[in-house]
Order: structure tokens, then sequence, then C-alpha cells
């Protein structure tokens, strides 16, 4: 899956890397200086996780670069910050992380109405043996839009 136009920051290893089973909208917990260095596309998930701590979910893990323009009330690049989510979306996941040996992982960051938004999912990681296939028929469905599209042009 590639970036959308709308994504802040995209965690396009995640849909290499795992299964994903079912994915929920969160909002962020964050500091004055984090949304804007957001906006101006400094953050990265490739390392992130959430994990369900107590009765919170937390994003781990996750880097937005330091504001620029910021003064000595700069925000941490590394901490971990406090997703929002209705309590039965958080047993939703807390159950799926349990009992079903899956894990909840980030894949986007994006504004909606000016508020920063993160998706999250439960996925389940794939083996090298699923990778290659998923590989395979991306590449087949290439081949087969190439074909329909010199078709056409004949």
């Amino acid at each position: 899956m590639s970036k959308k136009s709308g994504d802040l920051v995209s965690n396009r290893r995640a849909f290499h890397d795992y299964e994903i089973l079912d994915s929920f909208e969160a909002g962020i917990a964050l500091q004055g200086t984090e949304i804007k260095s957001l906006r101006a596309h400094g953050g990265s998930l490739q390392e992130a996780y959430v994990r369900v701590i107590r009765d919170e979910v937390w994003l781990v893990g996750c880097s937005i670069a330091p504001y620029r323009f910021g003064n000595i009330n700069n925000h941490d690049e590394r901490r971990d910050r406090k997703l929002l989510l209705h309590r039965r979306e958080i047993e939703s996941l807390r159950r799926g992380a349990q009992e079903k040996g899956l894990t909840i992982v980030p894949l986007s960051m994006y504004l909606k109405q000016g508020r920063a938004k993160i998706k999250i999912a439960l996925a389940r990681g794939k083996r090298s043996v699923d990778k290659r296939a998923t590989i395979k028929e991306r590449d087949e469905k290439r081949r087969m839009q190439r074909i329909t599209r010199q078709g056409r042009e004949d």
C-alpha cells in the first residue's frame, strides 16, 4: 500500500511484514511542537509498535523529529505517546494481542479535521513463504495490467 496524499507518516513495511486483520482509528495525545513537526512530515513509524498497559494504549518507538523552529521547550523525539480509543476498542485490542498471538502495529498517521489520528491494526506476522506469495501475486497483477494496457493501445 502506498502513501496516501493525506498521510503525514506511513508505515509501508507493516503491509509487507504483517497480515492485517482488523484496523482502528485512534487519536494521539501530542505536545505543542510535535504537531508542528508532524505537519512538516517530520515523523517515522518504522520501529514503532503499540502496547496495551492497564487500560491505556501506548505508541512506543515512534519518532517525531524535534521542531526546527522550536525553543528550549521542544519535545523529546522518542517518548511514548498515549493513544485515545473507546473502552470497547481497547478491550478488543487487548483480547486480540493476548489470546490469538497477534500484534498491534501502527499503519499511518494523518490529520482529520485538524486533529492528528493514527491508524493501528491487529495483525499476524507473515512467514517468508507468505511474503513471497504476496510479492508473486503483486507482480502477476502488474503483468496482467501491462498486457491489458498494451491490448487497448493496438
